[in-house]
């Protein structure tokens, strides 16, 4: 009953997905614009930076706010971090009133990092930064993020099977990326620098379509 309650408590926190909603306010599908993502990425691109950002924070804040109720609700239950955070990073990538479709799993698994440790967030936060600036290409903060953390995690815990969990998540975050990848090979793939050359990451991008 426990693997059962954190899984469905993770899972429908994680399905409300702030950007599609703001989509559907007004009166389009966020999935038919921009990056065609359902986060907060595509949320920056289609609604400026103040509405990317908002979206960003909500869903950093899904996974925690999960996980801090099924911890009340479970008590001392070994697994209910990481079934609970898995949980619902799956249900913002794959939301049933969505078709299955929904974001990338970034920010979900910003705040899963979040609630594990504030230390081991700061430090992987430096490190994605880098590898964001290096790049110049966001997919691979989440593919990078998403390898990395479980490893992390069954080293300090010492807990392999949590450590399993967590790679359910990291191997949906991985596939999810696919697309990102082709992407770049054919040179279609927003970069970061979209933040600050707007116009010119279009300009650059229509073009090559």
């Amino acid at each position: 009953m426990k693997v059962i309650g954190c899984i469905l408590l993770g899972y429908l926190i994680g399905t409300i997905n702030p950007a599609y909603i703001m989509g559907r306010l007004k009166g389009f599908d966020v999935r038919e614009k921009g990056s065609g993502n359902a986060g907060a990425s595509n949320a920056l691109i289609l609604f400026g930076k103040l509405m990317g950002i908002a979206c960003a924070v909500f869903d950093i804040a899904k996974p925690c706010i999960a996980i801090l109720i099924s911890k009340s609700i479970t008590g001392d239950y070994t697994y209910a971090y990481a079934i609970t955070g898995v949980a619902c990073i799956l249900g913002h990538m794959y939301p049933f009133y969505m078709r299955f479709r929904g974001g990338k799993g970034l920010a979900c698994l910003g705040g899963f990092v979040l609630m594990f440790d504030i230390r081991v967030f700061g430090v992987l936060l430096l490190l994605e930064a880098v590898v964001a600036l290096t790049t110049d290409y966001i997919c691979f903060v989440p593919m990078s993020a998403s390898v990395i953390f479980p490893v992390v995690y069954g080293v300090m815990r010492s807990d392999v099977v949590g450590m399993l969990i967590i790679i359910i998540a990291s191997v949906c975050i991985l596939s999810k990326h696919i697309e990102n990848i082709r992407r770049i090979k054919n040179g279609t793939e927003m970069h970061l620098s979209f933040l600050w050359k707007k116009d010119e990451e279009l300009a650059r991008i229509q073009g090559r379509r």
